[in-house]
């Protein structure tokens, strides 16, 4: 038989399909939608960030220009608060008490931006005026602000009722098995330091549509987000109705980076408030309120310990971390550590460890899960330490992590903290690294820079992460009446470029012409379940069971054909929309076939692939920087990264994530930071102050692949979606430190090393020396 390569399958570099609407302004977004008779709501936010408050009227608000309604906490009795299920088992066995959300706060608010109210009016500007005539007498207290000191003595509690900020503990290792190896180590490298907390900063604020139907007795949601189930899920519960009594859509999403997961206050206030007036309600976050109240990311303090043998060989680490969580318990926020705690050890050899994890109640915007979600906070404090302990030791960054390598034929390899590697060659893609970034001739650039009055730094990462956790993402492809395929799948599409990745996957299955695949995701209505998109997890899972569904569907179409051209299914062939005997001209074209099925299952496909382990996907990457010190500037004048990704699907998608990813751990590195004072106000709420990365503080990078398939994955997909985040941050940052190192013996500068922490960290060495 004749094999038919398809042009747009698995590894082909297929340009997308979205981008000609993004492009030319046709997406469509939440804020595009305007339903008939559409109201416009705002949220009243407090302006303290801790306070006791009565409200003592709401009168000239409810009678101001064009208002329809005025809701307060009093008003949502009976709906319940926004809670977290993913509390962890503490070292006693027992889960710590959670503090949830209230829609609209009753008698307390806890940071600054804490919903008080919400108006509905005619526009936007009409409902925040008539906002500011709502009467509301705060008694402000002395508020919680800073990771480091939440738990000193003098630190008011953020809920005085617990007796501390201490909102749980985790703990994971051998604290004896740790403290051997420590007694016997001819070195023990210890390192302080923060990891600073971000604000996601999509290009698509949050917004929400709630819409009620009276004859249907149901809701309609639509918002941007990463996966419709889980909100319909968390909704339904918080107003106590059925899951089929809410409908939630998400039409295009300008990003989501873990943020867009979550349910939030405004989702409940659209549909409380269009139930309640019978007509659509519209919110539109700005940018500030995107600042102050979406889910922020990272916040931790750390210090941790190598214990090393006299080779430099590892033996032992110890970590304490503080975790910031917020004034409240955000959806997934308790599990973010825990699962960063997990990736401790990452792609060494560590026989003994001993972590402990304190999570604290501070007042300021809670935290949750934001680009790699636990993954990136454990690369950087490992990466930094191991770099440390090179410094320490006298070895280079590269020679220290060879000694310490998990080795090939280690795997399939079980960590200290219960991850199952099934395969990865870390040395390998570390020398290639190594290779295409000319580390060996780095002196000779290091003296030029010199010359010029510049100082030089050479960093590297060597990450590995934990993603596509177990489970399974069902696909349901259904061959249409004019020839075209529609696969329907429940993970949801933030720009990542689902609709080309997916159909790539039908296209080798059916021959087809990738433009006659329709890829729908994000409508409850259409699909009854899904997992979303969060952890890497929608091609390495649901792309499998795309290929499957597929497959599926194939055989069934050469079947209906068979039977049509009165011949055998094994004789026949798929060829850009046609079902034709091979070795003859003998053909029906799939819109024939689709009329000439028996019933309607006979043109439906349906795959599932359940995975029962995590993929694991690591890499290598290489940071270079001059730094002028009379002005503490950095620039990135080389950046190398060597992944290993299993197998890739699409080379231009796969670059394409990894940029966005290295960027916004570079942002983390070296410009970006969220800062509060001492009175909790957000010091960083526009970007005025909070500086993400532009194009010129960016190279342009060198990223290659160096794969070793999973053998977890049915395709062999390791998923890369975070990935780029993971390694880049704690390779950024090393660079900066070898650069101080090497040029004034600094061992130490914190994230961001913006301009003016350069400079003055470069000052202060220079006067004591």
């Amino acid at each position: 038989m004749t094999i038919v390569t398809p042009k747009f399958g698995m590894g082909a570099s297929v340009l997308r399909v979205e981008d000609r609407a993004f492009i030319t302004g046709a997406g469509r977004y939440t804020d595009d939608i305007a339903p008939e008779g559409l109201l416009h709501g705002y949220v009243l936010r407090s302006p303290t960030a801790k306070a006791t408050f009565t409200i003592a009227s709401v009168e000239a608000a409810k009678a101001a220009l064009g208002v329809h309604l005025v809701l307060t906490g009093a008003d949502l009795a009976h709906l319940g608060d926004l809670k977290s299920g993913v509390m962890q088992p503490q070292p006693d066995g027992t889960r710590a008490p959670t503090r949830d959300i209230p829609i609209l706060c009753r008698d307390r608010v806890n940071y600054v931006g804490d919903a008080v109210a919400f108006v509905v009016a005619d526009s936007r500007a009409l409902a925040q005026d008539a906002a500011e005539l709502i009467e509301i007498d705060y008694d402000s207290e002395d508020a919680a602000g800073a990771t480091a000191t939440a738990l000193d003595p003098e630190t008011p509690l953020v809920w005085p009722e617990l007796g501390s900020n201490r909102a749980f503990s985790y703990h994971m290792g051998d604290k004896a098995k740790a403290d051997a190896a420590f007694a016997k180590a001819a070195k023990v490298t210890r390192i302080d330091f923060v990891n600073n907390r971000l604000v996601c900063n999509y290009m698509e604020p949050r917004s929400a549509i709630g819409e009620w139907n009276s004859d249907e007795n149901r809701f309609v949601l639509t918002t941007g987000s990463q996966g419709v189930h889980s909100m319909q899920y968390i909704l339904a519960n918080l107003f106590g109705i059925e899951k089929k009594q809410l409908r939630v859509i998400t039409p295009d999403v300008g990003g989501g980076f873990g943020p867009k997961s979550f349910v939030y206050r405004e989702h409940a206030l659209v549909l409380e408030a269009a139930k309640r007036l019978g007509r659509p309600v519209k919110w539109a976050g700005d940018r500030t309120e995107h600042f102050l109240t979406d889910a922020q990311g990272r916040d931790n303090v750390v210090t941790a310990e190598m214990a090393m043998d006299k080779d430099g060989r590892f033996l032992g680490l110890r970590v304490n971390l503080l975790a910031n969580i917020g004034a409240y318990i955000s959806q997934y926020g308790p599990f973010i550590p825990y699962v960063g705690i997990t990736m401790s050890t990452g792609v060494y050899d560590i026989q003994a460890l001993d972590v402990s994890v304190t999570g604290l109640y501070t007042n300021t915007c809670p935290v949750d899960a934001y680009r790699g979600a636990g993954r990136p906070e454990a690369a950087f404090l490992l990466e930094k330490l191991v770099s440390a302990c090179a410094n320490e030791m006298g070895l280079s960054s590269d020679e220290i992590r060879r000694r310490n390598f998990i080795r090939p034929d280690q795997m399939p390899y079980r960590t200290a903290t219960g991850r199952l590697y099934d395969t990865g060659e870390f040395e390998g893609h570390m020398n290639a690294a190594i290779e295409r970034a000319g580390w060996k001739t780095f002196p000779k650039r290091l003296e030029q820079s010199k010359a010029n009055g510049k100082v030089r730094g050479i960093g590297m990462a060597t990450y590995i992460e934990a993603c596509a956790f177990p489970g399974s993402e069902p696909a349901f492809v259904e061959l249409n009446g004019d020839g075209t395929v529609t696969l329907k799948i429940g993970t949801q599409t933030n720009g990542q470029g689902h609709a080309t990745a997916y159909a790539q996957f039908i296209s080798e299955k059916l021959n087809l012409d990738i433009d006659k695949i329709h890829v729908r995701q994000g409508d409850t209505d259409e699909l009854k379940a899904g997992g979303g998109t969060g952890g890497s997890r929608s091609i390495p899972l649901g792309g499998v069971s795309a290929a499957r569904a597929g497959e599926d569907l194939a055989e069934k179409i050469k079947r209906i054909a068979a039977d049509e051209l009165e011949a055998s299914a094994g004789d026949i062939e798929l060829s850009d929309g046609v079902a034709r005997i091979v070795g003859t001209d003998r053909a029906i074209d799939f819109s024939a076939v689709a009329k000439a099925a028996k019933k309607p299952d006979d043109l439906k496909g349906f795959g599932e692939f359940l995975q029962d382990e995590c993929t694991y996907p690591n890499g290598t990457h290489i940071c270079e920087v001059e730094i002028d010190p009379d002005t503490g500037a950095t620039e990135i004048v080389g950046y190398t990264i060597v992944d290993d990704f299993g197998v890739t699907v699409n080379p231009i998608l796969l670059a394409g994530q990894v940029h966005g990813g290295v960027v916004q751990g570079i942002g983390q590195a070296l410009t970006e930071n969220t800062v509060y004072g001492e009175d909790g106000q957000l010091l960083t709420a526009s970007f005025m102050d909070y500086a993400v990365p532009r194009a010129d503080d960016v190279p342009s990078f060198h990223f290659e692949t160096r794969n070793v398939p999973s053998t977890t994955n049915a395709l062999g997909i390791k998923g890369a979606g975070e990935a780029g985040t993971i390694g880049s941050t704690p390779a950024a940052l090393n660079a900066v430190a070898d650069a101080l190192y090497r040029a004034y013996g600094i061992g130490h500068i914190e994230m961001p090393a913006t301009p003016v922490r350069i400079w003055a960290t470069i000052q202060e060495a220079s006067a004591t020396k």
